[in-house]
């Protein structure tokens, strides 16, 4: 049986001019989850990370702390969807977006909007193409995970969404329907901690989620959502 960590960035740079920056506390908090993995015995076989710097940066803290000499495969298709331009094609939010809780009630209307489909000519990527190229990746992912492996992915909290969504109503067993998947999108993605990992088993029956947004490597400062 494989087995498939699903790892979120550390906390990003909000309101600097890059956001795709770790800060200080991402940084720390992508080493302790390299030293929380390697002290329970975690050596991946392989680490793929979307092709953000977040999600460099968090790899190479991650490895560090867990002391790992793996290798590092890119897979785009774990990349975050365009917040900010999703916030963007809906006006009557961006003026709410000047300070974090502003800008989380913009983010959750807006990516609501987003996810119901209703308007995808207003996105660069539609909805439906976010949930089908992470899907595509997830599939990947877990064949890397093979018989008896472990593979690690560093990504972002809306594709850990998409993924534990598929894998809680799987598209094959006749679920996977866009309302239910966007429901489920949206109280996982809301909740998803700065370098969490969420934990998928590989077997002869596919894919199954087995732990979701694991976080005891973090206490005080080092808990953060955004």
């Amino acid at each position: 049986m494989g087995v498939l960590l699903l790892v979120r960035h550390g906390q990003a740079s909000f309101g600097s001019d890059d956001y795709d920056v770790l800060s200080d506390t991402g940084q720390e908090q992508a080493r302790l989850l390299g030293k929380h993995l390697a002290g329970h015995g975690v050596t991946p076989d392989v680490v793929v990370r979307g092709d953000m710097r977040r999600h460099r940066e968090t790899a190479d803290g991650m490895l560090e702390g867990g002391g790992w000499a793996t290798s590092v495969e890119i897979d785009p298709g774990w990349d975050e969807f365009d917040h900010l331009g999703v916030v963007a094609a809906h006006p009557d939010l961006v003026a709410a977006t000047d300070d974090r809780r502003a800008f989380q009630r913009a983010f959750e209307e807006a990516t609501a909007r987003w996810a119901s489909g209703a308007d995808d000519a207003a996105y660069p990527e539609p909805w439906s193409g976010f949930v089908g190229r992470v899907r595509d990746a997830l599939e990947r992912a877990c064949a890397q995970a093979g018989p008896g492996g472990t593979a690690v992915v560093v990504t972002s909290g809306g594709p850990i969404a998409v993924a534990a969504a598929a894998l809680v109503d799987p598209p094959v067993d006749g679920g996977g329907d866009a309302a239910t998947t966007a429901r489920l999108w949206s109280r996982f993605n809301t909740v998803v901690v700065n370098s969490s990992y969420s934990r998928v088993v590989v077997g002869s029956t596919g894919p199954r989620l087995l732990t979701f947004n694991e976080h005891a490597h973090l206490d005080g400062e080092t808990l953060t959502y955004r």
